[in-house]
Formats: C-alpha cells, sequence, structure tokens
C-alpha cells in the first residue's frame, strides 16, 4: 500500500478508502489508486484487513445445500452469490450429501475460517451441531428446512401447499388412485410434501393405499425402481406425484421402459431444465429457488447489519405448471 500510495502520490489512507471502496475519495484521486494499482499489481489481503477490523469481518458468508449439482440447489445458489456480489461478499459453497457427519464438518471449517454468516439447507431433525455454532455467535439462516430455534431464520417452499394442489388436479381429472414417490423421510420438506399428498386425498375423499406409496426413495435409480415396483401391482395407480425432481426423472424412465400401455398421469414437484420439451411435457409444482436464495441472503445480510429480532419463517408460494403429462388417461 506505501507502493501504490508513493506512486499515485496520495496517502496510506485515501489508498485504503478506495480499496475498501468507502466513500470520499474525489474522481481524480480515484483514477490515480487504481491505475498505480494496476502498474504495480497490488492485491488486497482481504485476511490481513480483517485482522485489523475491530469487527473481524471478512468479507465472506458460507452456504451448505444439499447437492449443488442439483438444478435447484444450483438456482439457490446463483441468487445467493447475486446478493452477495452486491455487497462485496464472496461465497463458500459446499454439498452435505444428506450426510450429518460431512454437514458438521463442512460448518465447523466454515467457522474456523471466520465466515461473517451462513447459509444452511439442514441434513435431519437433529440441528445440535448448526445451532452450537450460532449459540457461539455465526450469523445462521435456514433455507428449504424448517429451524427448530427460535434463534435462526427460515426460508421454505410451501411444501404442503403445492402437493394438495397437484392432488387436487388429478382429482378433479378424475383419478382415484394417486401414487406417490418421497424422498428420505428425516429430510423435513419429503415430510411436509407427503403430508400435503395425504391432506389432498382427504380433501377429496380418496383413500390413502399404502401400496401406492413408495418413501425413502433417495436418486434417480432408486425412483426408477420405485415406479417398477408400483407399476407391477395389481391395481397400479393411474396417476403418480413425485417429491422431488431426481425422483421425476427416475420415474419418467420407468414410465417410457414400460411402454404406451401404462398411460399413468404424472407431476413432479420441482421444475427442471427441458421438463417443457420431453414427450409428455411434465406438470410440475415449482418453487421459486431464486426468490428463496435472495430472501436467504436478504435475511442474513440483515442479521449482520445488526438485526437482533426473534427468528422469522419465511415461506415462498409454489405454483402449479400444467403441461400435458398431467392429462394421461384414467
Amino acid at each position: 500500500m506505501r507502493d501504490v500510495a508513493a506512486l499515485a502520490r496520495v496517502s496510506l489512507k485515501t489508498v485504503s478508502r478506495v480499496v475498501n471502496r468507502e466513500p470520499g475519495v474525489s474522481d481524480d484521486l480515484l483514477d490515480r489508486v487504481e491505475e498505480a494499482i494496476r502498474l504495480l499489481g497490488y492485491r488486497h489481503d482481504a485476511t490481513a484487513s480483517s485482522l485489523r477490523r475491530t469487527d473481524r469481518r471478512t468479507a465472506t458468508i458460507g452456504l451448505l445445500l444439499d447437492d449443488v449439482a442439483n438444478p435447484f440447489s444450483s438456482a439457490i445458489h446463483r441468487a445467493i452469490e447475486d446478493v452477495a456480489r452486491q455487497r462485496q461478499t464472496l461465497v463458500f459453497a459446499g454439498s452435505s450429501d444428506s450426510d450429518a457427519g460431512r454437514e458438521a464438518e463442512f460448518v465447523r471449517a466454515l467457522a474456523a475460517r471466520r465466515v461473517d454468516g451462513l447459509i444452511v439447507m439442514p441434513v435431519g431433525p437433529d440441528h445440535a451441531a448448526l445451532l452450537h455454532e450460532r449459540q457461539l455467535g455465526l450469523p445462521m439462516v435456514f433455507i428449504d428446512r424448517l429451524a427448530t430455534s427460535s434463534a435462526v431464520d427460515s426460508v421454505v417452499a410451501d411444501n404442503r401447499g403445492g402437493l394438495r394442489a397437484a392432488v387436487r388436479h388429478l382429482a378433479e381429472a378424475g383419478h382415484q388412485r394417486i401414487g406417490f414417490l418421497g424422498d428420505l423421510r428425516t429430510i423435513w420438506t419429503a415430510e411436509e410434501r407427503y403430508l400435503g399428498y395425504v391432506e389432498g386425498l382427504a380433501t377429496y375423499g380418496l383413500q390413502l393405499d399404502p401400496m401406492l406409496v413408495r418413501r425413502d426413495v433417495r436418486g434417480v435409480e432408486a425412483a426408477e425402481r420405485a415406479t417398477h415396483a408400483l407399476l407391477g401391482c395389481a391395481h397400479p395407480p393411474t396417476a403418480l406425484i413425485t417429491g422431488q425432481n431426481l425422483l421425476t426423472i427416475g420415474a419418467i424412465r420407468a414410465l417410457r421402459a414400460a411402454g404406451p400401455h401404462f398411460q399413468v398421469a404424472m407431476i413432479g414437484f420441482d421444475d427442471f431444465p427441458l421438463a417443457d420439451l420431453l414427450s409428455p411435457p411434465v406438470t410440475v409444482v415449482a418453487q421459486d429457488p431464486v426468490a428463496m436464495g435472495q430472501t436467504a441472503a436478504l435475511r442474513l445480510f440483515a442479521r449482520l447489519d445488526g438485526d437482533e429480532s426473534p427468528g422469522k419463517q419465511l415461506v415462498v408460494p409454489t405454483h402449479l405448471i400444467v403441461r400435458d403429462s398431467a392429462g394421461a388417461a384414467r
């Protein structure tokens, strides 16, 4: 910084203001400092700066998702990153793979690197490891899963409402045997979607047949096997609801392999790339991962700015996108 100040013929304080994007620097001085930085190849040491700051901020936040490769998680990641960029903050992201041990390891690693806050999609109902870090002072927001503590904000989709809407659409079309594929029941969203399915059946006076339900289905291949099993029942479903986008893909593979004699209507939870271009196009209960990511990021930065109000539960609406897959013969 001394070299930059000497070349630009300004004080160290002026260089510091330019590097830290603080106000109060004239355009002429700003140009001179930035030109000196370019000529000297100067790189700001954010770690050293954080040691000098009284608040010890590092201008970084952590993001832990179930699987960053999942299109839903990727959209959340990008939305959070866009908000963070406006605050000159970097995002460190990783995947838990629904593994509590991996979750705890990642959170400890982020805390050790002094991230300013954390947005996390918790693995299961036991949030002890996460709440321990919160009690130690790490601001935290849960996304896609509900927090068990009033000290943590939660941003979730209307999971139950979305499944009720799917059941309503199929019931009004005359379907009475509606099957369901659900993710791990230890996952809060999977349980909420199953409960929405049950509530939807009850609303329309439809019987809950355990033979038409497959839960704890994890991944595309497992969903494909579960769908084949449903189609092999003595009285197979005339319609199928899948509780997650990877399960939808597995179900589609099974329905295609079964051939045209299985005309099964289908609605998936979560939209996914090319869903509207498949044959038939897939009806989905669409979440809004961009709104969820933006909301979670704004809540975290509000906490970092000093908001000490009790934790909030923020629900982002879902909506049914009707395409041809829900129009199969009854």
